[in-house]
């Protein structure tokens, strides 16, 4: 006897709703949720293959604790009290400075994700944070952070009412959008055609998303930046420069904009770019003459040399055409789960560096350090060395640069903790590893995601199959972690407590805020008006009435809460973005600051970059997606890999002739950190002297079990790099438009 259940897919930042069959607490089969608020029944590759990726055999059922030398499967006791003694004896000799946090991109897509890192953290008292975001979208963050005070303040295009939509280093029809959650984004840009609206696509490669546009131009990989500072210069040169009154406004440094410009004319980055001076005018007029448009940046503009000026100069961009906060342009989404709107007024603004890492000083940003020194600050002697490592959700020695360094760090460190339900090439060197459920057991609520959704909606997933016996949810496995790093993890443990700390925390600043509804209130009478079955259902109906759309404990009894979410199980559809400046800003001045000093102190760097031209005479390489794909952890889903899901070096056939390639023959590449050997793949989608190669691949390591992904492991293309190249304002690795040399092999 099947029945079905509603989940919303954790696999991608699109978030879609599925409808899941289910038999004897199997997932058996998974479609599209046509009645789901957000994607009304889109579903992709990744999508479909929910049940396989659920009943993956190669899934940890239970934790395993590695005894005398060897993992081998433990019970849940044991598990816990070998992480309260692994970690005991590192912080009662070194402190709790001495462990390291790696967060990994699956956090994002999970509840235990988007509750418990930050405790995790403060228990520890470490500030040796890591996380995947210095692998991707830390710039804008940055950017973000010093336009608008608030480095989470990520403005989204608001694809349904736009009119011209600019991607630069994008591919959402095979990355199903990022940083920009838009269940369905193929039938967004086929919408936008049909109501006569232009895609113009910025990419030195021909993807799906470039081949579907109305014009694609192929600059030299990492040249975005002084591009669109073209672009800039156009509009202030020729006068287009209009923000309009409304916004006008709310802006600041527009004048040291147009300065920072004026050395960045069409024809002075022409060369370096490989864009003619002519095309780049037709871009800045085509932009600024729509009635509505959006610049819009994704990872081939941010995991780059210039990656944080890029991510400013799209906001600058939509700032100085008047699409800035307005429909059709780049609005700011406002998450049901969000702290309510306050009253607009200067805040404190964003800055970095207010601590450095101990080997190479590089400048924290945004509470966490440079993923690309992780493994120096493990296996450089000295005071402060990491010694101890909690990994959640992470495979760092796939995704940072240098993998093979940092395996031999793992392998030195006194203890290591994973929470993965893989035994990866990361995990491989725990002495404990914790598994959390399958993705069927889990409930789902997207913190993250619903920040960057391109409408607001809300939706909640409770698991879809009960829990098997004897495994604990995630949220559970968290706080027991976190009660073991307190020394406070022993077999009689309440894992309840960390969530009513978190509850008891947030009311208590709540009932002292005087713009809040429940200023003045009793605390503990609030808490016990929570509902929910577990701890993080409590937590998530405390966010839900707190926020912009909440009931406020009575303050609107119309409002959202927990049970008003459980009787809507297709999710609650919010509306349209709407304007939120200047309430959304929290820099001092309480403007867009539109010409950061971090970031004009970053300009000259570019000026000399374009001065000097490209560099050497080898191949840029690239990276790129693929819709069967995310990152390094959907490798091991026999339905999703195989065909044109394959790890090769892409050649364009001039470069594939001039150094005597074949398809099919193998490649030897060659960067700072490294060489590897690749398959080549010959196709014209290229541009000539770029070459590319996937990201997250290289499951060829022992001790791990991954039997599907090794069966075709490809190669690590982060081996190239040794993590020196970085974006100073970001600390983010530079993983496109790097320098190669590539050869035939043999």
């Amino acid at each position: 006897m099947s029945r079905t259940a509603l989940r919303i897919c954790p696999l991608c930042e699109a978030t879609c709703g599925l409808e899941l069959t289910i038999a004897e607490s199997r997932v058996t089969h998974a479609r599209g949720d046509a009645l789901d608020v957000f994607s009304a029944g889109f579903i992709c590759p990744k999508g479909a293959s929910f049940g396989q990726l659920d009943a993956d055999p190669d899934r940890l059922r239970k934790p395993l604790v590695r005894r005398d030398g060897r993992l081998e499967e433990a019970t849940w006791e044991e598990a816990f009290a070998a992480v309260a003694a692994g970690m005991g004896a590192v912080t009662q000799a070194h402190g709790g400075t001495a462990v390291g946090v790696f967060l990994g991109n699956p956090n994002v897509h999970t509840v235990a994700g988007g509750l418990y890192p930050g405790q995790l953290i403060g228990a520890l008292g470490t500030r040796s944070v890591f996380t995947a975001s210095t692998l991707d979208q830390m710039p804008k963050h940055v950017s973000s952070g010093l336009l608008f005070g608030d480095p989470n303040a990520i403005p989204v295009p608001d694809l349904d009412r736009t009119d011209h939509l600019l991607l630069i280093g994008a591919n959402p029809l095979v990355s199903n959008g990022s940083l920009a959650t838009a269940a369905d984004f193929p039938g967004k840009l086929k919408a936008l055609r049909r109501r006569g609206g232009r895609l113009v696509v910025v990419d030195p490669h021909r993807t799906r998303t470039a081949a579907a546009a109305d014009r694609h131009v192929a600059p030299r990989p990492g040249t975005d930046a002084a591009l669109l500072f073209a672009l800039v210069h156009v509009l202030f040169a020729e006068g287009l420069a209009a923000p309009g009154p409304a916004l006008t406004s709310h802006l600041s440094g527009m004048a040291e904009v147009r300065a920072l410009a004026a050395d960045f004319s069409p024809e002075t980055v022409a060369s370096y770019c490989d864009v003619p001076a002519d095309e780049i005018r037709v871009l800045a007029r085509e932009l600024a003459a729509a009635e509505r448009a959006v610049v819009y940046g994704r990872l081939g503009s941010t995991a780059v040399e210039f990656g944080t000026l890029a991510s400013w100069l799209v906001d600058v961009l939509n700032a100085l055409t008047g699409n800035l906060d307005r429909p059709g342009g780049a609005m700011f989404p406002l998450s049901a789960t969000a702290r309510a709107p306050r009253p607009a007024a200067p805040g404190k603004g964003f800055r970095t560096g207010r601590w450095h890492s101990r080997v190479s000083g590089r400048p924290e940003v945004k509470s966490e350090l440079p993923a690309a020194v992780l493994a120096e600050e493990i296996d450089t002697p000295g005071e402060g060395r990491l010694r101890a490592l909690v990994v959640v959700a992470g495979n760092p020695v796939l995704s940072a640069p240098d993998g093979d360094r940092l395996d031999r760090a793992l392998a030195g460190l006194d203890f290591m903790v994973s929470v993965d339900p893989y035994l990866n090439e990361t995990s491989r060197h725990a002495h404990v590893v914790l598994p959390p459920p399958p993705p069927a057991q889990s409930a789902h609520y997207d913190f993250a995601f619903s920040t960057l959704a391109v409408r607001n909606t809300v939706r909640y997933s409770p698991p879809a199959v009960p829990p098997a016996e004897g495994v604990l949810d995630e949220p559970e496995i968290m706080a027991r972690l976190i009660l073991g790093v307190l020394g406070q993890g022993g077999p009689d443990a309440d894992p309840a407590l960390v969530d009513a700390q978190a509850i008891r925390h947030r009311l208590d600043r709540e009932t002292a805020d005087p713009h809040s509804p429940v200023h003045g209130r009793d605390a503990a009478e609030l808490e016990a008006a929570l509902t929910g079955a577990t701890g993080y259902e409590r937590r998530l109906d405390l966010m839900l009435r707190l926020g912009p759309y909440g009931e406020g404990f009575g303050a609107d009894p119309d409002g959202l809460t927990l049970d008003a979410l459980l009787r809507r199980p297709h999710g609650i559809d919010l509306g349209a973005l709407r304007s939120r400046i200047p309430g959304v800003l929290r820099t001092p001045s309480g403007t867009v600051e539109l010409a950061p000093a971090a970031v004009a102190g970053d300009v000259p760097r570019l000026r000399e970059a374009v001065a000097r031209g490209g560099e050497g005479s080898g191949l840029v390489l690239i990276g790129r997606r693929h819709l069967r794909s995310n990152n390094s952890w959907m490798h091991n889903v026999p339905s999703l890999t195989g065909g044109s899901n394959r790890c090769t070096v892409q050649i364009h056939p001039e470069d594939a002739a001039r150094l005597g390639l074949t398809d099919g023959a193998q490649a030897r590449i060659k960067g700072d950190g490294g060489e590897i050997t690749a398959p080549v793949e010959i196709t014209d989608a290229l541009r000539p002297g770029v070459a590319s190669l996937p990201h997250g691949w290289g499951h060829d390591r022992e001790g791990t079990r991954l039997t599907a992904a090794a069966r075709e492991p490809g190669v690590n293309v982060n081996q190239l790099l040794d993590g020196s190249r970085i974006d100073p304002l970001s600390g983010t690795a530079v993983l496109n438009g790097f320098p190669v040399q590539v050869e035939a092999a043999g």
